[in-house]
């Protein structure tokens, strides 16, 4: 099977964390959808669908339901990639405490607390899945989005069927409200002029063309914005030939209000000159 005649996404990540709105949303994009797939059949349902040559989308929900078969995961993978198929990995994520609302207003256990609480079951899942995390190409944190904000996300990754050299999500944000966990880049614009001790521009955000001229005013700023948007230029290449294709960049200022998303705003313009498909969330604006 030669690449890219038929594409494959392993749909993986946190219990609660939202792989089932994400399953949901590629079946709506026209992807073939299998759901709580035995790792070591992997291969030859790969093999079967492809061979067809009816479907040439399938997206694969593994997780650690599957208990001891997960184990097999990482061979099956290795052996699917091994026969030239297209494969990426998507990783969905969420915060402890987040994680735990949702189990508790769903009133179902863990599937894997055993005698112990969510937590315990929280904990035992991450270190199972601490290496597929690691070889993810693309994490989205789901801990502050709602259903909609996830399809999305799912949408933006893999609605295309253009192919394009990189998919970028440039999100700004709050130091002080922590950094984004799914982020792969982080600039800090903190270094740049604070428009919040600006009377005319402290009750507007970083999308008024106000403020992100005051911002993007500065000798700082631009020089900021050309080597990010040439660091990016410059890796590219290496994640396309490592099979990273997405890649999640987070420009973060105090509040995430002003300096972060006028940032976010004018990075995400020059990425898309460079031919990369953007994505643009700001992840904080609105919550002081």
């Amino acid at each position: 099977m030669s690449d890219y005649d038929f594409e494959l996404v392993l749909v993986t990540g946190m219990s609660g964390a939202g792989r089932s709105t994400a399953a949901r949303a590629l079946e709506d994009l026209g992807w073939f959808v299998v759901d709580n797939l035995p790792p070591v059949l992997l291969p030859a349902t790969v093999d079967h669908i492809g061979g067809l040559g009816e479907v040439r989308r399938l997206a694969v929900v593994v997780d650690v339901r599957g208990g001891r078969m997960f184990s097999d995961l990482e061979h099956a993978l290795d052996d699917v990639l091994a026969g030239g198929t297209d494969v990426r990995v998507l990783f969905l994520e969420a915060g402890d405490n987040e994680l735990v609302r949702r189990f508790e207003s769903s009133r179902r256990p863990h599937p894997l607390q055993g005698p112990g609480g969510i937590l315990d079951g929280l904990s035992r899942e991450r270190a199972l899945l601490g290496d597929l995390r690691a070889r993810a190409d693309l994490v989205i944190d789901t801990s502050s989005l709602n259903v909609h904000d996830l399809r999305r996300k799912v949408d933006a990754a893999f609605g295309g069927s253009d192919r394009v050299r990189l998919r970028a999500t440039v999100m700004s944000f709050g130091f002080k409200y922590g950094i984004p966990v799914d982020a792969d880049v982080v600039g800090d614009v903190r270094f740049l002029p604070n428009p919040f001790w600006v009377p005319e521009l402290k009750e507007l955000t970083g999308l008024d063309p106000d403020v992100s001229d005051y911002v993007t005013g500065q000798d700082e700023a631009r020089e900021f914005l050309d080597r990010m948007a040439g660091m990016l230029d410059l890796v590219s290449d290496g994640y396309l030939r490592e099979g990273k294709r997405y890649v999640t960049v987070a420009i973060g200022c105090t509040g995430g209000k002003h300096r972060s998303v006028a940032m976010a705003e004018n990075l995400a313009a020059r990425l898309v000159k460079h031919g990369v498909e953007v994505l643009v969330v700001h992840r904080d604006l609105g919550r002081e």
